[in-house]
């Protein structure tokens, strides 16, 4: 079996010190399953993004957190179209997921690689009793917490994401979870993740993106869970969203902070860069950059995950809470 050549890549900014990064393998061809893991588990990003070519412009992505695969990875699509771009210049990609066909633009802005993702189709399920008591609890927030304008969901977008909002900044900034115990819930609730959003205002949205299903504690910035919140948040109406086709604006809460993305229902493909199809959401092109060397085993890296739940890359959860 070869070994990979592995890129690091930061998504959602031009700054390696910012965003989320990912590891990209552009040619996963003679890996199986198990040595993918094993790249992703020793990388201890967030997720990383394995890619097989089919044809032109044409390709099988897969997806490996540290404990295991996941269905689909926004951050990680938009650093693997962005090396693509550096590489072979700018165009159309249709990415094959375990989620379905996801297609992307790229264009190179200033010297800087940067993509347009369409997710696949989003949908929001309806309200299931009990659900929000449940989630409050491993999220240690208390019943009052809860914002009764912005109503607990599941909602998906290649993967199945809980959206939860709070009243108040401040209990944004404190969210100090039960990673054990939203581990369990996600499993028996087969969800990808989720994220907890506070409401600035009716265009403006802060968001925080547990994900102990991947083994870590937060994702810095995450696209797979955000469009899941762009069908969640159009799905509420104007009152409550941006309305009249104006979408959303979304802000990281928290270092590092994540760019904001402008969430809008997908239309037919405009032909001039941003993205298309007749379904799903898209977002304005977002930025990736790559940088040179990969952290060590058991390093931290400013700019990139805050913990790294396998056992080469251990941290207390009270330790990520200050730092958060």
């Amino acid at each position: 079996m070869h070994e990979p050549q592995i890129l690091h890549y930061s998504a959602f900014t031009a700054d390696p010190r910012g965003g989320n990064p990912a590891g990209v393998v552009l040619d996963a061809r003679g890996l199986d399953a198990a040595a993918m893991q094993a790249v992703a588990a020793r990388l201890g990003y967030s997720e990383s993004a394995f890619l097989s070519p089919r044809g032109d412009d044409e390709f099988d992505l897969r997806f490996y957190a540290p404990t295991g695969e996941v269905r689909f990875c926004g951050h990680a699509t938009i650093a693997t179209a962005a090396a693509l771009a550096e590489r072979a210049g700018p165009g159309r990609l249709r990415f094959h997921t375990r989620a379905g066909e996801v297609r992307v633009a790229t264009r190179i802005d200033d010297g800087i690689a940067a993509a347009t993702l369409t997710s696949v189709e989003p949908y929001v399920e309806s309200e299931v009793p009990d659900l929000a008591t449940s989630l409050a609890h491993v999220l240690r927030l208390d019943a009052d917490a809860l914002d009764p304008g912005l109503p607990t969901r599941i909602a998906y977008a290649g993967g199945r994401e809980f959206i939860v909002g709070v009243r108040t900044r401040a209990q944004l900034a404190a969210l100090d979870y039960d990673f054990e115990g939203l581990l369990a819930w996600c499993n028996t609730h087969d969800l990808q993740g989720g994220i907890v959003i506070w409401r600035e205002s009716a265009t403006v949205f802060h968001a925080r993106g547990p994900f102990p299903v991947g083994g870590v504690v937060e994702d810095p910035a995450t696209g797979a869970a955000a469009a899941a919140l762009g069908a969640y948040l159009r799905e509420l109406g104007p009152g409550r969203t941006a309305g009249h086709g104006d979408g959303v604006a979304g802000r990281g809460h928290g270092p590092p902070q994540p760019a904001g993305g402008r969430h809008r229902p997908a239309g037919r493909d405009r032909g001039d860069g941003s993205g298309g199809g007749d379904r799903g959401l898209t977002d304005r092109p977002f930025p990736a950059c790559s940088w040179p060397l990969p952290p060590l085993a058991g390093e931290g890296w400013d700019g990139g995950v805050t913990d790294r739940r396998h056992p080469d890359n251990a941290q207390s959860k009270s330790d990520q809470s200050r730092r958060t």
